[in-house]
């Protein structure tokens, strides 16, 4: 069996997970989002399905796809030690923005809209 970080290294599967994490979709509605044709679609789907990234149920004549987010549990996981990192950047990215919009000589040059 692949492993998470295997399975999402594919380009186009982490662009259809990324479809299904807003909504559930056909094939044909990925197919047309994504501009893959229908077979490379299906192959990527049933990868992701057998490996437990999605499930897929029958509505009316279309079988749509949805996320499940428990193997993704994994990668979250592995991010988790990382994410200090971003905090700290983000963290100083918004104190700069803060103090240019407290900085009234900002305003007075034009240079805050």
């Amino acid at each position: 069996m692949q492993s998470a970080f295997q399975i999402i290294a594919e380009p186009s599967r982490r662009a259809i997970l990324g479809l299904l994490a807003s909504s559930e979709r056909s094939v044909g509605e990925i197919e047309r989002q994504l501009s893959m044709p229908q077979p490379s679609v299906s192959k990527h789907l049933r990868v992701l399905r057998e490996a437990g990234f999605v499930e897929s149920h029958v509505a009316a004549q279309r079988r749509l796809y949805r996320l499940r987010p428990e193997p993704l549990e994994e990668v979250d996981a592995w991010l988790a030690p990382f994410r200090r990192y971003w905090s700290a950047h983000v963290d100083a990215l918004e104190r700069h923005l803060d103090h240019l919009d407290r900085d009234p000589q900002l305003e007075d040059q034009g240079e805050i809209e």
